[in-house]
């Protein structure tokens, strides 16, 4: 259906509307950027997943047994590891399994028994030491994010590169990224996380292999950006105080006006608009002061800290003892 354009599309429209055509499309790539909007409100999307590698494995046992349409005949005996290689390589792609145990039989001697190695030999692929489930894709996926905050670029592309080559699903990637920007760079670069998201949905409408070049570019940016974890503080030393029990009250002038007798109340009264008052008026935002944001004085974090310094007069501010 991507290859609709969409005057094809819209030519549809009359007859799907009327129920005179039943349309059944497929795509490899996300709907959502090929299909118009007016067809697409007018249609039902089913997303088919790829399989997951006990479903492969089971794949790939039924075609070594299976004497009629499979490889049973040639009684060829795949070592389970071997099997399950295959099967992560795959991608979650079962005709490419398949594709790959028809050029195993096809290269090894009736009868023979196939190894790991011998079976990545025969499809002219090098046995990466790493799994998607096995402790070396938590090592290389912890070495990535740790020579993206150790500003090294090159450690970062390396370890990229085999995640990629390992099998791993490049949205992994894109997703720890993303984190990685916010946790890791925050305010220091605030076009951190711009880069790592539009890399991200970049990836969606590419596809992989051209997309490994769209990532590489965000990993070697975030990379080089400074580096600030003041905002993943913030919230994790407020999240601290809320679940230790401290709950402070709302102060008054800002409460909520937006419910009957609000006014009886006095909700919302002494309240102080910024607008009104050139974009900033000193009020008191929390019962008592506390001190969670503690801006870095690197890259745009710097700036922030500056301004937060010239509106209140310090930062940060001294918390009160309660």
């Amino acid at each position: 259906i991507h290859r609709f354009n969409k005057a094809q599309q819209d030519a549809l429209l009359p007859d799907i509307e009327n129920g005179r055509l039943i349309l059944i499309g497929a795509t490899t790539h996300n709907p959502s950027a090929y299909v118009t909007s007016a067809l697409a409100s007018r249609t039902h999307f089913f997303e088919f997943l790829p399989l997951n590698e006990e479903e492969l494995f089971a794949v790939a046992c039924i075609a070594l047994k299976d004497s009629d349409r499979g490889l049973g005949r040639l009684k060829l005996e795949i070592e389970e590891t071997a099997l399950k290689f295959l099967a992560n390589i795959s991608d979650g792609d079962a005709r490419r399994l398949l594709n790959m145990l028809e050029l195993i039989a096809a290269s090894a001697p009736l009868g023979s028994k196939i190894s790991r190695d011998e079976a990545a030999k025969s499809i002219g692929t090098k046995v990466i030491l790493h799994d998607k489930d096995e402790d070396a894709h938590y090592d290389c996926a912890s070495a990535f994010i740790k020579s993206l905050r150790g500003s090294d670029p090159d450690a970062a592309i390396y370890y990229m590169a085999r995640m990629i080559e390992g099998g791993d699903d490049p949205r992994f990637i894109a997703r720890r990224m993303m984190i990685f920007a916010s946790e890791d760079i925050g305010n220091a670069d605030v076009k951190a996380l711009l880069v790592a998201t539009s890399a991200s949905q970049a990836l969606e409408l590419v596809g992989m292999p051209e997309a490994r070049i769209i990532l590489a570019q965000a990993a070697t940016y975030l990379a080089s950006a400074p580096k600030s974890n003041a905002s993943y503080e913030a919230i994790d030393s407020a999240l601290n105080d809320v679940r230790n029990g401290k709950l402070l009250d709302v102060p008054n002038h800002l409460r909520g006006t937006g419910y009957r007798d609000a006014e009886k109340f006095g909700r919302g009264e002494g309240y102080k608009y910024p607008h009104s008052h050139g974009g900033f008026v000193k009020q008191k935002y929390l019962a008592e002061d506390r001190s969670y944001y503690l801006p870095k004085e690197i890259g745009d974090e710097k700036r922030l800290f500056e301004r937060l310094k010239a509106l209140w007069g310090e930062w940060p501010r001294k918390e009160e003892k309660s």
